[in-house]
This record gives C-alpha cells, structure tokens and sequence, in this order.
C-alpha cells in the first residue's frame, strides 16, 4: 500500500535528460527540417484586445492591447523571437509596450525581454525570477556552460517591478490582475484578464500544460496539484492560454492535474515497493505510456518526471534557491 499523499488547495491572499541539452530543451526543440516548414509561432485573438501567441519552438506568450499601451506576457527564447512577437504586435496597434509579465525565470519564457525593455516596457515579475533568471538558467546547458551560453544568460533583461503575492496592472481602464501561485518553479505567476461577460482570461505559464508532459526540474509537485485544483474552482469558465500546447478551457486544467496525481501516486507506490533509479523508471513508465503517450514532449520527459517526482517524494530534490529540496 503506498503511503497516503495530501494534495494541499492554496487561496491566495487576493483573490529536460533530454530536457536540458541547449536554449530550447525546456519543452521540445523540433529538428531542422521541421523548423523550417514550421512558423515560429501562431497568433490568435481569443478575446477583445487579447491575444494568445502559441509557440512552435519557445513557450507560449501572448499580448493585451489597453486604452493607451500594450502588456505582454513573456517573450519567447531570445531577441530574434522576441522582434518577431514586437513585429505581430504591430500589425494590431502602434501603441507602446508598456509592461512585460514573466510568469517565471525559464529562458524560453524570458530570453526576448531585452527588445521589450528597449522599448521602454517595465519588465514585471515575481521577485525570485530577479533572482534567479541569470543563475539558475545556467544549469540548462549542463554542468559546463560554453562562454556564449553564459553571455546569453547574462544579457536577459531582468524585472525592474517585483511583488511576492502579486500585482494589479492598468493600460488605461484595461485592468490585469497578476498573482502568485506555487508549484512549477518557486516563483511562478498568472495573468487574469478580466471579462465581464464571461470567465475572462489567465495567462498560465508553465502552471499549465496543455496534452504535453511538463518540464518537472524545479518543480513542487504536491503544491503544484493543489494550484491547479484551485484555478478549476477559482478561474471556472475562463479561457486559459498554457505554457506549452494550444489555447485551453476548465476541462484541460483537470487533466493536466490528473497527470501529475498519476504520476506522483504511481512513483510513491514504486517507491513503497522498493524501486529507485533505473528500476523506478521501469515501474513506472509502461502506465504513464499506455495513459499519456501521445501527449507532447512524453519521449523528452517521461523518464526525468518520474526520477524527479522521486527525488521529491524522498526528499533529495534540489529546488530553486536551495542547496537540498527546502522550498526556496
């Protein structure tokens, strides 16, 4: 019988093995001939002003167009990218990019912030993205870093406006409320785009992924599955853009959660049988495959969730800002 594992429900005070071998390995980069038949990204309008930018190749962003500015939610894998998000802004409105949400420190959710500050954008994180955005972002690239692997790093354009619980941000009478949730990294946020004629908008990060298996290095599993249990209730009815996979609805959000209950219930009954390692991974695998083997990125990431949700249940899990598994 494995042991019995709460799934903590947080309210907020207001209410990649093949994982990390280069720039684009926090999800899955395609090879070269499919980079080349594929567009980078693909920009969709989901609701007045709001727009969901779904990437190919970088984590997914997306933009809000106020009264008088702009507010974009994270900036794709580098300055490249990064210009051709600012060109597709600019065939919707010429007004100023005022502000850049990071919903956390990962590089392709951050590596364009630079073209957005040279615009002028206040750059808008929770405050361990500061933090760990030049650091931890090393460790993607292995243990020896190439030179101008650390001077990309090193050029990502830090926040200049951080919180610990969250924000609220205008464009004119346009309001976004953003908010810190934990689970995926240690200092992960949403974007909540009101609507009063329906759920509205979040803006997920990497909190949520859509049919895609999740990038689990720095995650806290349990808190994780809590967060997502909470935006099933608290955000109802909204549309959600995820970090990884296309635009989703409430439904989604429970699937994905039930991905991780498999998966953390499935590791603590191998665990309780004695498996670690290698014959954890085998334990394991077979049911995640027959469940989950079609989703996104399952061949870069299966094994490493299940090793990583390991060291997590163990407690050997070294986590963001810390030199063991203690919450940063």
């Amino acid at each position: 019988m494995p042991p019995k594992i709460r799934y903590p429900l947080l309210i907020p005070a207001v209410i990649l093995s093949s994982l990390l071998c280069g720039p684009h390995a926090f999800g899955a980069t395609p090879q070269p001939q499919e980079q080349a038949k594929k567009a980078r990204f693909t920009v969709q309008s989901i609701a007045d002003g709001v727009y969901a930018v779904i990437a190919a190749r970088d984590g997914n962003t997306g933009f809000v167009v106020g009264d008088d500015g702009v507010a974009v939610i994270d900036t794709l894998t580098s300055s490249d990218a990064a210009r051709e998000l600012l060109t597709e802004i600019r065939k919707v409105t010429s007004m100023p990019v005022r502000f850049v949400v990071n919903t956390h420190y990962h590089l392709d959710h951050t590596g364009g912030n630079a073209v957005f500050a040279a615009e002028g954008a206040t750059i808008v994180a929770h405050r361990n993205v500061r933090t760990w955005t030049r650091t931890e972002n090393l460790k993607f690239f292995g243990p020896s870093p190439k030179p101008e692997q650390k001077a990309m790093v090193e050029r990502i354009a830090l926040p200049t406006l951080v919180y610990d619980d969250g924000i609220e941000l205008f464009l004119g009478s346009r309001r976004l409320v953003v908010r810190h949730f934990p689970g995926h990294t240690g200092g992960d946020s949403i974007v909540v785009v009101p609507d009063g004629s329906h759920g509205g908008v979040v803006f997920c990060g990497d909190l949520l992924w859509k049919t895609h298996l999740p990038n689990l290095i720095d995650a806290s599993t349990g808190l994780w599955i809590g967060t997502l249990a909470e935006f099933a209730i608290v955000y109802a009815g909204s549309t959600f853009v995820p970090g990884h996979g296309e635009v989703a609805e409430t439904a989604d959000v429970g699937v994905f959660r039930n991905y991780l209950v498999t998966l953390w219930e499935a590791v603590a009954k191998a665990q309780a049988a004695g498996k670690s390692g290698d014959a954890l991974v085998d334990a394991v695998l077979p049911g995640l495959k027959e469940k989950y083997g079609e989703w996104g990125f399952f061949t870069n990431f299966a094994k490493s969730n299940i090793l990583q949700a390991g060291e997590e249940l163990s407690g050997k899990k070294r986590l963001p800002g810390s030199r063991r598994g203690s919450a940063p």
